[in-house]
């Protein structure tokens, strides 16, 4: 196979790296995706929730976290789990996440999601289209069961309106006029009317379809060893017949960070598994995209089918299944919508994905110091999809002649080596 001198490597073909290969090929550059699962499709990017959210400003490390993370650990069923194990890495990323967990990073770091998940919301109604799937325009309800909850989602609402994020706080009466195909047991809630949501697995299989019809090679079944530096700051991949010199995009979601530690650097990032569940004929299909706020699970319909999603598990790069886990997801649906039973769930088999999270719950996105031919994207954490877009952008804006379209230098790949 002969490659042309400004050829583009992009390894992993999940949503990251799909985007990225879209927009480096709208840039007129040849590109070469590496797809390790080519059959099985286990990348986070096809069972996922199918949400773009503006609406979600705040990082991951933000106030309370610590202490409500410490509450869920006790219950096996709940939204979040820390595997206990013997690791350094692990370690490490808990400590970076408590000191990154203050009002002063979601200050420093909120207007900066918000540019990313805005600007990508708008370049995916001309992609969806290039995909041939539908892409859903009516808005997230944030569904509170309690008083607490509703207080805390009003906060964040005020927050997003300072921001040009629209929100509308909302009592039952006007949830059901925004969504009457539900029936919902719910104290209130908050509408953001710029989310969105379609099918994930039609998304990344249609613009997989759209990236080969522009002119992407794909290699396939192959996997990625790890990275070996040459001279001059030249990186070579490990386990794929490459000729060097070549640019590459580390777009490998969770196993980003082990890519980097081959080089001899630190890139916190913990996979944090969640899973979902896709009922095929259920019993009431809402209109809206939803996340019931206390249970932390989100709820997508996509078509007749009806989404289930959640959880938090940090256990390493483990796709098993944690029964316990998805017990919680199927016990919480009933509590907000209440003509939800568990037997609906039989018979579902539970999907599990792994997100790449970073400590300060920002991406890793731009070139790699030191080196003239790597660009890092990945560590999105729950907002792959959402920032999908934009990533591919901005990857193509770092490779070209082109400044980035924002300021990105807080997302340095290498800003905690």
């Amino acid at each position: 196979m002969e490659y042309e001198t400004d050829r583009v490597i992009v390894v992993g073909a999940g949503v990251i790296g799909l985007c990225s290969a879209y927009s480096l090929l709208k840039a007129g550059r040849p590109v070469t995706v590496i797809d390790r699962d080519a059959e099985t499709k286990t990348s986070c990017s096809y069972g996922n929730a199918g949400m773009v959210v503006p609406s979600h400003f705040i990082p991951l490390a933000a106030p309370g976290m610590i202490s409500k993370g410490l509450k869920w650990l006790a219950n096996p069923e709940g939204p979040f789990y820390i595997r206990p194990r013997l690791s350094p890495s692990l370690a490490r990323w808990c400590k970076l996440f408590a000191s990154h967990a203050t009002a002063k990073h979601v200050d420093a770091s909120c207007e900066l999601i918000r540019d990313l998940n805005v600007e990508s919301r708008r370049l995916f109604v001309d992609m969806a289209k290039e995909a041939g799937i539908e892409l859903t325009e009516k808005g997230l309800l944030m569904l509170c069961n309690s008083d607490k909850g509703l207080d805390e989602e009003a906060e964040v609402a005020e927050m997003a309106n300072r921001l040009g994020v629209g929100a509308e706080v909302c009592d039952p009466a006007r949830l059901k006029e925004l969504d009457s195909g539900i029936q919902m047991e719910v104290k209130g809630g908050v509408w953001f009317k710029n989310d969105c949501h379609m099918d994930p697995a039609a998304f990344v299989t249609g613009l997989r379809a759209k990236v080969k019809e522009m002119g992407a090679e794909f290699v396939e079944g192959v996997e990625v060893t790890g990275l070996s530096k040459r001279g001059g700051g030249v990186v070579k991949l490990d386990g794929v017949e490459t000729p060097p010199g070549q640019h590459i995009v580390l777009a490998c979601g969770a196993w980003t960070g082990e890519q980097m530690k081959s080089l001899g650097h630190r890139m916190p990032m913990q996979a944090g598994k969640g899973y979902s569940l896709t009922m095929k004929n259920p019993r009431e299909l809402p209109k809206l995209c939803s996340i019931l706020c206390e249970a932390k699970v989100a709820v997508t319909p996509m078509g007749e089918r009806l989404r289930f999603g959640g959880t938090m598990e940090i256990c390493g790069n483990d796709l098993s299944v944690n029964p316990r886990r998805v017990k919680g997801i199927i016990k919480s649906v009933s509590n907000y919508f209440p003509n939800y039973q568990e037997s609906d769930f039989d018979g579902i088999e539970p999907w599990a994905g792994l997100r790449p999270c970073s400590p300060d719950g920002l991406p890793y996105i731009g070139r790699v110091t030191g080196y003239s031919n790597l660009t890092v994207a990945s560590g999105h954490s729950m907002m792959g999809l959402s920032m999908g877009p934009v990533t591919g952008r901005l990857v193509a804006e770092i490779l070209g002649s082109d400044s980035p379209c924002m300021d990105i230098r807080k997302l340095d790949p290498l800003r905690f080596d």
